[in-house]
């Protein structure tokens, strides 16, 4: 089912039904839950409606406002991403996350920065591996960040970004999971929709 905050200029693909199923599989009442891109709230709001602690960073405003709004009960901190670890304290349980998305036939705007600096599709792979580093690193032993990426097809050029997620997160971390998420409808652009599961190194020998 399609959703969109007033304040948005298109129906997001990150649901409130996609937030709950993993909210409700990874985690249990009173544990931590921390989004580094929270946007309007959805992963706030779902986290309070089942009895998680929420916290939210989010670089924009207007979305921050727009978040604290959506869920009083959590903690919205403005920031950027990117100094995640000088933000928030942690450890949390789950991190669960859909970062702004970047195409490789894209523009030079940077979605890290809210489209107003510049940057480049490797330049942009490489920040977003910083803050999943940030992530894991904010993790207990036992705990996991989902992310949740799609590969894109602009009609021009085909960004496999779902898979270079991925292999980001094996680099700074241990991917345990892809689930790929089926919709009722195809989104104009997503060839392909997942959420990918992590744990911290740390973490394998306990598994």
């Amino acid at each position: 089912m399609a959703e969109r905050h007033p304040l948005a200029d298109e129906d997001v693909h990150f649901s409130r039904v996609l937030a709950r199923a993993v909210l409700e599989d990874l985690t249990r009442p009173g544990d931590r839950v921390l989004d580094p891109f929270a946007g309007f709230g959805t992963t706030l709001l779902v986290a309070e409606d089942l009895g998680r602690t929420a916290v939210g960073v989010e670089l924009l405003p207007e979305r921050c406002a727009a978040a604290a709004a959506a869920a009083p009960a959590s903690i919205v901190v403005l920031g950027d991403a990117r100094d995640l670890r000088g933000l928030v304290d942690g450890p949390f349980d789950l991190v669960l996350t859909s970062p702004p998305y970047m195409a490789t036939d894209d523009g030079p705007e940077d979605p890290l920065s809210g489209y107003t600096g510049t940057s480049s599709y490797e330049g942009y792979l490489a920040e977003l591996r910083g803050i999943l580093a940030q992530c894991l690193d904010l993790l207990t032993p036992e705990g996991h960040l989902v992310v949740n990426v799609a590969n894109i097809d602009t009609g021009e050029r085909y960004t496999p970004l779902a898979w270079d997620v991925g292999r980001l997160l094996g680099e700074v971390g241990r991917l345990t999971q892809d689930v790929f998420v089926c919709w009722d409808r195809p989104w104009h652009d997503l060839a392909g929709d997942y959420l990918l599961v992590a744990r911290p190194r740390r973490a394998q020998s306990s598994a």
